[in-house]
């Protein structure tokens, strides 16, 4: 009889166990997926320590409710299809044609991108399909340095956008310029007017090198996806998240996890 009563307590609580498992795990498989991009040479990545690495960003993403991978295998669209961002940060080898549609494909479907330049040539042929081009000398500033290096200056000139709420600055240390190449795409930060591009690259300003407001953060759209560049990799580094650079990841981590209108749209319809 003592068997007999404590059998239906005992399937009660492997049915609960199961039911909890369950939600753990529907839970889990709910949170947004940012996949972080590190199969093109990337030298600083999210999965290690250091001054240098992703570490602390990719730990803002995961406070923020998202699920952080990373990929070293090929960008198809069958790998893109279960993250709802793709981080692309420092790339030093260029994207096959076959990558480059995933990535615009991702973005027409409502994915978003953040891509950061350590050098433009690998990444040239996909911002100009996201309608962009990126100088091919360094900005150097003459206003807000830091420490008298005039490739490490503060950015202040920022346009209004949910990646600029709450910043007053952030810092780039060596950083491209950025360019739209039509309204497609628009300039949210931007060097002082003092600001120029050491084009043959000597160190110093000569009577070819541009003296004028540059971009350095650029957002755009693409079907009902969106995406930011950034001309300067170095800004969500270890070393260098803190002050506006902390605020400002917080603030791509809260764009990049956010529905897109679309999809709220979407959502509206009975």
């Amino acid at each position: 009889m003592a068997l007999g009563r404590s059998w239906p307590s005992c399937l009660f609580a492997n049915i609960l166990l199961f039911l909890l498992a369950a939600t753990a795990q529907g839970a889990s498989a709910a949170k947004p997926l940012v996949l972080f991009d590190q199969g093109h040479g990337q030298h600083f990545v999210i999965n290690q320590q250091g001054p240098l690495q992703l570490s602390n960003l990719a730990a803002v993403f995961a406070e923020q409710g998202a699920t952080v991978r990373a990929t070293t295998a090929p960008l198809t669209p069958k790998r893109l299809q279960a993250a709802s961002a793709l981080v692309i940060s420092g790339p030093f080898k260029p994207f096959s044609r076959a990558e480059q549609d995933a990535i615009v494909n991702f973005l027409f479907a409502g994915g978003r991108l953040a891509l950061m330049l350590h050098i433009p040539m690998p990444v040239n042929a996909l911002i100009n399909r996201l309608h962009l081009y990126a100088s091919n000398g360094a900005i150097r500033e003459e206003t807000g340095l830091l420490k008298d290096e005039a490739r490490d200056f503060l950015v202040s000139d920022l346009a209004r956008h949910p990646l600029t709420r709450n910043l007053q600055n952030f810092a780039v240390y060596g950083c491209w310029a950025l360019l739209n190449a039509d309204a497609q795409a628009r300039i949210i930060a931007r060097t002082s007017a003092k600001a120029w591009v050491d084009l043959n690259r000597n160190g110093q300003r000569d009577a070819g090198d541009p003296q004028q407001v540059l971009g350095v953060a650029a957002v755009g759209s693409l079907g009902r996806g969106a995406y930011v560049v950034f001309g300067d990799d170095a800004i969500f580094q270890n070393q260098f998240l803190t002050n506006g650079n902390a605020q400002l990841a917080r603030n791509l981590a809260a764009w990049l996890l956010a529905p897109s209108e679309a999809s709220r749209q979407s959502r509206r319809r009975p």
